[in-house]
């Protein structure tokens, strides 16, 4: 087994009697049934249903003072504790920016030897593993007492971009993305039976029309990777933009409508002149040729 600390990540807690239902009603996730050991994937949203910010969230044991624990992009850890005061209005929850004191450990390819308290399983899927909330100076004796080699955040990155996660601020960008654009339907990260919360009608919309016509999809590369935000061609059409990547592994957010008449018309995919191939071509193949409205 494998562990990494992750130092783009941080951590925010709200707690208070209203916790829960404060931050069900406003993400994209189902929190009604969430306990300590247990994980979700979600985000919030603009009014126009694009993401702020995604997620990661836990419920803390009472042994830590009970609340819930959220695993985020740590440069955007601040911007969430303000934009989540400022929801509460007279709500009765308390929020703070953990970020300083708190981090994430990832361990994957195995299962703990034992599982310390803030250890919940990735949502997202299978092959994520587990996520473990720790100050940065126990992250080794943690890999030790789970029975993990700690190496690299490197590696881990490495791992997520293999397995096809996207990463904001790489795979996309915050405030201009759609939670089905980096596959959140797909990811376990929106629930589409929750009731209201912030943006849920143009997601519900999306989801219900089949509108989606952009989605991350996983790449191989033929040499070179290029650079994040390049954009990619086929023939003289731009088709979408490259994300991250690491050796011949890659993410890329692209129109599938057009990929897949590029792909029936033999047409080859590149970005800055360096060439990339879908790992997975019938994804694009079978999405529905529909417009968003």
């Amino acid at each position: 087994m494998k562990a990494a600390f992750l130092p783009d990540r941080g951590v925010v807690k709200v707690t208070g009697e209203d916790a829960r239902n404060f931050l069900n009603g406003l993400v994209t996730s189902d929190l009604t049934d969430l306990a300590p050991g247990m994980g979700r994937f979600g985000a919030l949203l603009t009014p126009q249903g694009k993401i702020i910010v995604d997620f990661l969230i836990t419920e803390a044991p009472a042994g830590h003072g009970g609340g819930f624990l959220i695993d985020v992009p740590r440069a955007l850890a601040q911007a969430l504790t303000d934009k989540l005061r400022f929801y509460k209005l007279r709500a009765k929850v308390a929020v703070e920016n953990l970020s300083d004191g708190l981090g994430v450990l990832a361990a994957w390819d195995g299962e703990p030897a034992m599982k310390p308290d803030l250890c919940f399983a990735d949502p997202r899927s299978d092959v994520m593993g587990f996520r473990i909330l720790v100050p940065v100076d126990l992250k080794a004796k943690v890999a030790g007492l789970i029975g993990a080699d700690l190496v690299d955040s490197a590696a881990y990155e490495a791992h997520r971009i293999r397995s096809g996660i996207p990463r904001g601020g790489l795979d996309f960008s915050y405030g201009d993305a759609f939670p089905h654009e980096t596959n959140m339907d797909r990811l376990s990260g929106v629930d589409f039976d929750k009731g209201c919360y912030v943006g849920q009608e143009v997601v519900s919309r999306m989801q219900h029309r089949g509108t989606a016509r952009t989605r991350t999809v996983k790449i191989i590369l033929d040499d070179l990777a290029p650079e994040p935000g390049a954009t990619i061609v086929a023939g003289d059409k731009q088709v979408g933009t490259m994300g991250s990547a690491a050796g011949q592994n890659g993410l890329a957010l692209i129109r599938t409508d057009r990929v897949a008449d590029a792909l029936d018309a033999g047409l080859s995919l590149s970005a800055g002149g360096l060439g990339l191939k879908l790992a997975e071509p019938d994804v694009v193949r079978a999405a529905p040729k529909k417009t968003v409205a």
